[in-house]
């Protein structure tokens, strides 16, 4: 079992002489940016002028300021624009402005796994990551509750990043919950093929595979609609908090009975086949190398799939029936 770290075990001293920058203030950029300042650490934002998310970095009371500005100013440097993007970031506004004993901070690590960035040998290179949306890492915070963290070390120049990292969790409100101690590989490597394989690409097919056959055998595509997608959540939600055996507890038996019975047919051993290929494609960092060339080709495929999708039955019929469901606002 992983090794869990809490409040007891995190000293917020270890950075609160330390400016933190935050490198772009989207949903996860804002939570961590005001649970930060209100843990009394001080707080640069930097966000492009005329953006929706500066508007909402000025409106929250940060002087927002330029990328390259931050990382002169601050010790901590907390790089949260999109993965495609922070490349760039780093090498137009981050790289040339790093000095001995700057700590390089992110909450996924793609760009350092996948050698995208590389930082200097004089830099702490850490991840905190919080196992939640930034509005929730923000709610729970306020409530006095926090949500879970990963922590991941992968440059020590200081032989402090560990105390940095597990401090930077205790200042967002991680080590209320439970931090757990992972690697930059296993991070990258863990949410890419869960993304891929369950949460996104393996539920959005399934859904889409279960409304197909309803459909083509003939059933009104709104019941569809409903049976496979639309009552998902219902099920999700009965998973998310009381686990797989805990949700077959809380629906029908017959709605139990069919999934013991049936599920390992839809999910067979070709799928899970399957799933060892994609995670292949992973480790191996040719996934990661497809993305970075569809990104600098201007995403052609990623275009042409995207609009293709959004034309299928099921979001068709499914805007009109979310626009009969009046708590969707």
């Amino acid at each position: 079992m992983a090794k869990m770290y809490y409040d007891k075990d995190a000293e917020l001293d270890v950075i609160k002489d330390s400016k933190v920058a935050i490198i772009g203030y989207g949903i996860q950029g804002r939570g961590q940016a005001l649970n930060l300042r209100d843990s009394g650490i001080d707080v640069l934002v930097s966000e492009l002028e005329g953006t929706p998310n500066y508007e909402q970095a000025k409106k929250d009371g940060f002087d927002v300021i330029s990328a390259s500005e931050a990382a002169k100013q601050a010790d901590i440097i907390q790089i949260l624009t999109q993965d495609h993007v922070q490349a760039s970031v780093y090498k137009n506004a981050i790289e040339a402005n790093l000095l001995e004993g700057n700590t390089l901070t992110f909450s996924h690590g793609f760009n350092i796994h996948f050698k995208q960035i590389v930082p200097p040998e004089n830099v702490d290179v850490i991840m905190v990551a919080p196992k939640g949306p930034g509005a929730l890492v923000r709610e729970m915070y306020e409530q006095g509750k926090g949500v879970p963290a990963l922590i991941a070390i992968y440059q020590d120049a200081s032989g402090k990043a560990k105390d940095k990292a597990l401090a930077y969790a205790k200042a967002i409100g991680g080590t209320k919950a439970g931090v757990i101690e992972t690697t930059f590989t296993e991070e990258t490597e863990t949410d890419l093929f869960g993304e891929q394989a369950v949460l996104c690409g393996g539920a959005s097919e399934l859904i889409k595979a279960g409304f197909d056959t309803l459909v083509e055998a003939g059933y009104q595509p709104e019941i569809a609609y409903f049976e496979c997608l639309h009552e998902l959540k219902l099920i999700t939600d009965l998973i998310y908090r009381n686990g797989i055996s805990g949700m077959r507890s809380r629906v029908s038996d017959t709605a139990e009975y069919g999934d013991i019975t049936r599920g390992k047919r839809v999910i067979n051993q070709a799928t899970r086949d399957e799933m060892k290929k994609i995670l292949g494609e992973v480790q191996s960092g040719k996934f990661a190398e497809e993305w970075i060339k569809e990104n600098e080709a201007g995403r052609p495929n990623y275009n042409k799939i995207t609009s293709e999708e959004k034309k299928h039955q099921i979001e068709i019929v499914g805007e009109e029936l979310r626009g009969m469901m009046p708590w969707m606002d």
